[in-house]
């Protein structure tokens, strides 16, 4: 048996739909976000006021930007280190800008410290996600499968 899969394991990773599947999950609140910014503008910048980005409207015009190039480029499988280094960016500078736990003292803050802390390590989980993707899309490409 050694380190081969289950059958069914098996079956699942090789099945085609498999790939863009995942590839969804992992971009899907990204350009649902993305989307909801671009149809909702001032919403879009107002966030980016309570975090502080001058000026907003560009910095909401990069998030839009960021957030409907990158997965695309992902779920289309076209430059998948692009989406995905976008992504991984603007994920690792979200969590330092809007989950910054080390800046939150004091007993009357523990509670969001814990909030801010558990934020900011799912989304640096997620940069090694969009890592992961690209790293399977260039071993496929070396591959020359799709």
């Amino acid at each position: 048996m050694g380190d081969a899969e289950p059958r069914l394991v098996h079956a699942v990773l090789d099945w085609p739909p498999t790939w863009f599947l995942a590839r969804l999950l992992l971009v899907g609140a990204y350009m649902v976000g993305g989307f909801a910014k671009l149809t909702d503008w001032n919403g879009a910048v107002a966030e980016q006021v309570h975090f502080g980005m001058n000026p907003p409207a560009l910095w909401a015009g990069l998030t839009i930007a960021v957030e409907i190039i990158g997965p695309l480029l992902i779920l289309i499988g076209r430059m998948v280190w692009l989406g995905a280094g976008m992504l991984g960016v603007f994920t690792l500078l979200a969590a330092f800008v809007a989950t910054a736990f080390w800046t939150m003292e004091g007993p009357e803050q523990a509670a969001e410290r814990f909030m801010a802390t558990n934020a900011f390590f799912e989304h640096v989980g997620l940069v090694g996600g969009f890592i992961l993707a690209a790293l399977v899309a260039e071993h496929a490409r070396r591959q020359g499968r799709p």
